[in-house]
């Protein structure tokens, strides 16, 4: 199957946005320590790039969590498929997603990092599909809300492929 890309997010807008995003962490952090905690895979081009720009001191951590497989639509059950190698205890965790879609990963995550003792936890998302949410969860930082289109590239993959777009495209026919 052959599938066409269109362009929604231009590569100058992202790096644009995710700036602002690192000044906007940087001021309600100033003074203190962010634990950033990327989660894998596709919020590894978005974290990176975040954190290059976050001023106050920045501990990143990785952590991956899996509802999709290799379809398009989340199953809905999370599970943690890739464990943090930093206590998160007593730290101002800021999650670093790709995409918010259903809100359930996100959800989950919320209730991991109060379960671990975060002394505060703040979430961070490069793209938000409000139309496809199940759960309401609170978004502190949100680089661009979409609409419910099937999206790849700077991270987001379509069954592994694509995430390496400099560019945030719409996947036509799939």
């Amino acid at each position: 199957m052959s599938e066409n890309i269109r362009v929604m997010i231009p590569e100058e807008e992202l790096t644009r946005r995710i700036k602002e995003l690192g000044e906007a962490i940087s001021k309600d952090f100033e003074g203190e320590e962010v634990y950033l905690v990327c989660v894998l895979k596709g919020a590894a081009f978005f974290a990176t790039e975040l954190a290059k720009r976050i001023t106050v001191p920045v501990v990143v951590d990785f952590m991956a969590t899996s509802s999709y497989g290799s379809g398009t639509v989340s199953s809905g059950v999370v599970k943690i498929t890739k464990e943090l190698d930093f206590d998160p205890k007593g730290r101002n965790v800021v999650v670093a997603e790709d995409i918010i879609d259903s809100g359930n990963t996100l959800n989950f995550l919320l209730d991991y990092f109060k379960d671990k003792g975060a002394k505060s936890i703040t979430l961070c998302t490069m793209l938000d599909k409000p139309d496809r949410r199940e759960v309401d969860v609170k978004v502190d930082y949100t680089g661009f809300t979409i609409p419910d289109e099937f999206v790849v590239g700077y991270g987001l993959d379509y069954d592994q492929r694509y995430r390496n777009l400099p560019y945030i495209g719409v996947v036509e026919n799939v």
